[in-house]
């Protein structure tokens, strides 16, 4: 391991101590408004970052200045450590997010002011890439957007994204393309061993889903074929297959059956409530390997973990926030948290 991802390991470790507790996720949640759980967060580690929130407060200007906090952070770590090709991949998500909000936004029918209090580029700013976003912005509409990103890298994909949705009509298909986007890149970047289960996880909770999602949705297999990137070891080529050969959306979670991610399969019948099931499992499965990855001092994937857990609690966050802002009871809140377990 080289000078820099040691360094990187060490500061990793030095975050990982300072992450909040379910105690303080609690305390939080416990906030009667808005206005006091901005003052709760400023007497943590993201004080700063929402220091300059604007009243009235919202969830959505809490929310955007957390993912501001969470580019910052991602971006130290990345300039730390020795690998770039990771980071760089996983950084995709933060321009990948506000191209969603951009996308779906004009399908909506949404103002550009609008569509500019959803998103935040600090991610951007970080990287000098302010343009690829703001010329999908200001195009006058959501045909516009999609050609002014046809040059960008991912131009082709985005395209696709446009004219699946143009014949099904659901707007979820541009978060599987723009999924699609940030899981081929980590694909490619995935060489080192040491991380492998690590972003393997990542890939095979994007492959999964996209499967049982393009069931759901009654997608051709050609379509769902479309959407997988490189398989790995945890969801073969040959499962992803069969999966997508099955007759029903319960079918394709029976042949999880023989693979590592048995214990997943959901119970519930109904297939909308079993995707969610499944999701949420997974994503619980993620967490625990990110903290897992802190086992062995000095190892690239603390690199990577400390990243991903930083990334659940700013979503933590974000939803306490909105949970307070629409008086949802502080239990329902907690149950929907991804957290360490007790």
């Amino acid at each position: 391991m080289g000078a820099n991802n040691v360094y990187a390991s060490v500061k990793s470790y030095s975050k990982r101590g300072r992450l909040l507790k379910k105690a303080d996720f609690q305390t939080l949640a416990e906030s009667r408004d808005l206005e006091e759980l901005v003052t709760r967060i400023k007497n943590t580690i993201y004080g700063e970052s929402i220091s300059d929130v604007a009243k009235p407060y919202s969830s959505q200007k809490i929310e955007n200045a957390l993912r501001g906090h969470l580019a910052d952070v991602h971006y130290s770590i990345a300039k730390m450590a020795g690998d770039k090709s990771i980071f760089n991949a996983y950084y995709m998500k933060f321009i990948i997010s506000n191209l969603k909000s951009v996308l779906k936004g004009k399908i909506l029918g949404k103002s550009q002011e609008e569509i500019e209090s959803h998103i935040n580029l600090r991610a951007e700013e970080l990287i000098k890439q302010r343009d690829v976003v703001l010329k999908a912005l200001v195009a006058k509409d959501l045909e516009e957007a999609v050609a002014s990103l046809s040059s960008a890298q991912f131009g082709e994909e985005i395209a696709k994204a446009a004219a699946l949705y143009n014949d099904k009509k659901n707007i979820q298909i541009f978060d599987l393309y723009f999924d699609k986007i940030l899981f081929q890149n980590l694909g490619r970047a995935m060489k080192n061993t040491d991380v492998s289960k690590l972003i393997g996880m990542d890939i095979d909770f994007y492959n999964l889903l996209s499967v049982i999602r393009g069931k759901f949705w009654g997608l051709t297999e050609d379509q769902i074929n479309d959407l997988i990137v490189s398989a790995t070891t945890g969801a073969s080529r040959e499962l992803l297959g069969r999966m997508i050969s099955a007759g029903s959306v319960r079918d394709a979670f029976n042949e999880l059956s023989s693979s590592k991610y048995k214990n997943l399969i959901p119970e519930t019948e109904n297939e909308l409530d079993a995707i969610a099931e499944f999701e949420r499992a997974f994503e619980l499965e993620i967490y625990q390997s990110s903290l897992r990855s802190f086992s062995k001092m000095f190892n690239f994937a603390t690199i990577i973990g400390i990243t991903k857990l930083t990334a659940y609690e700013v979503r933590n966050l974000a939803a306490i926030a909105y949970a307070v802002e629409q008086k949802i009871p502080t239990e329902i809140t907690m149950s929907k948290l991804i957290l360490e377990e007790d």
